[in-house]
């Protein structure tokens, strides 16, 4: 089997649309099924993240789902289920819920968000690898260049 290696002039006409896809869907499989080695889900780690106060969240204050999933509306996916991912922190402990449905950290759930970002690095590296710390920030600026040509916003 031989492997067609593309020039950099056919590489400079493909769509980066297709690209940027292709690259988000393998690093997000790649890093959740890191994550799920590990024990825990995505969406987990950023229901734990959003209702830190050392964290995402502001002031610390209990959150519902629905409030969680517009928390969330930039990054979550339309296969996460955030009450049963917040069900299963529940029964872990991690977190509380009130009688109005507001989800509140438990100390022992700080304690694995501090855990559980110390993943994060790792991760990153795998994903990093052979990637030249310039080659990666141009790339970055690339493709924020891209998204203000597209009429979209960087933050």
């Amino acid at each position: 089997m031989t492997t067609q290696q593309t020039s950099d002039t056919e590489l400079a006409g493909q769509p980066a649309a297709y690209w940027t896809g292709v690259a988000y869907e393998a690093l997000i499989a790649y890093t959740r099924a890191q994550q799920a080695e590990r024990g825990y889900t995505q969406p987990q780690f950023w229901l734990l993240r959003n209702l830190s106060v050392n964290d995402i969240s502001p002031d610390g204050e209990g959150m519902t789902v629905p409030e969680l999933r517009e928390a969330m509306s930039s990054y979550i996916r339309p296969e996460d289920d955030l009450a049963a991912e917040a069900e299963g922190l529940l029964e872990r402990g991690w977190l509380t819920q009130d009688p109005e449905g507001r989800l509140w950290l438990t100390p022992e759930g700080e304690q694995a968000r501090v855990d559980l970002a110390r993943n994060g690095p790792a991760i990153r590296a795998a994903l990093h690898e052979g990637i030249d710390e310039a080659d990666y920030v141009t790339t970055v600026k690339v493709l924020q260049r891209l998204i203000r040509n597209a009429g979209g916003t960087v933050a």
